[in-house]
């Protein structure tokens, strides 16, 4: 039987591990650009969206509130290569990064994933996803629902083949992966989780999303367990494409290895809900 961290206990070594290394977020707000994104270019967006009422460190759905609204800030990528877009539209992937980055400076998140890649203009040629990554407000943890909100903003201004979004995150990301996976797994055509862990109890909502989750065996801040008990529970409950990578001698920074790797991201391409629907 696997030995877990209570949630309670992982937030706080999160937390601890924000404190240590998070830098302080810059003064200024994520600034606004016209709906006509610039193709081919990393540039930074904001959306107002609802106010989560709790905080979740990961799980099922969280609730929104009716009144209070936030500015969350992200960095945002419209590819140039047109090969890339279907009849339906781009292929759009959601970035989420780890608890040191949060805050409202967002040139914090073009350090890692890809992020880091849609920043190089020689890669971001190639880059064939829209990119949305978004920004986590400080002393804040993801919000399942508030990011369905701002994935679905994103499709009714741009050009999104809605049966090919992607989740992908690392560290507390790789927490969220797992939530929305629990919370909007319908709306999802694979996933990447990286470092993280979930609930293994809502792997029935999340049976039918091919995910392939990285973890390092020697990561001293998440268990690389709780990467293989969510795994475990989705071959449990008949999901035949839940895939596991296990970086021996590696610590917590196991997405340095798993966004270099452009397997994933051909894996990631070949999965389509429609694909699913047509079985």
């Amino acid at each position: 039987m696997h030995r877990f961290f209570s949630i309670a206990t992982v937030a706080l070594v999160f937390s601890l591990f924000g404190l240590a290394f998070s830098q302080e977020p810059s003064e200024e707000s994520a600034s606004d650009v016209s709906s006509a994104a610039e193709v081919g270019t990393l540039i930074e967006k904001s959306a107002e969206l609802p106010a989560p009422k709790n905080q979740r460190f990961f799980g099922g759905s969280d609730e929104l509130d009716d009144v209070k609204t936030e500015k969350i800030g992200y960095q945002f990528f419209l590819p140039s290569d047109e090969s890339a877009k279907s009849d339906a539209g781009f292929p759009l992937l959601l970035f989420l990064h780890g608890i040191g980055e949060r805050g409202s400076d967002l040139n914090k998140l073009k350090v890692y994933g890809p992020t880091a890649i849609c920043a190089n203009p020689e890669k971001a040629a190639k880059w064939p996803f829209i990119l949305v990554a978004p920004q986590c407000p400080e002393n804040h943890f993801w919000s399942a629902s508030q990011l369905r909100l701002l994935v679905e903003q994103v499709c009714e201004t741009y050009p999104v083949d809605k049966n090919r979004i992607y989740v992908t995150g690392l560290s507390m990301g790789g927490f969220g992966t797992w939530a929305i996976l629990g919370s909007w797994p319908e709306l999802v055509a694979a996933a990447a989780p990286i470092c993280g862990g979930g609930d293994p109890k809502l792997a029935g909502k999340m049976k039918d999303v091919p995910v392939w989750a990285f973890h390092g065996d020697k990561d001293p801040l998440v268990p690389c367990k709780m990467s293989e008990a969510m795994i475990e529970a989705l071959k449990k409950e008949g999901n035949e494409d839940a895939r596991l990578t296990i970086y021996p001698g590696v610590g917590h920074d196991s997405w340095t290895r798993a966004y270099a790797d452009p397997e994933l991201y051909k894996w990631l391409l070949s999965k389509s809900l429609k694909a699913s629907d047509d079985k």
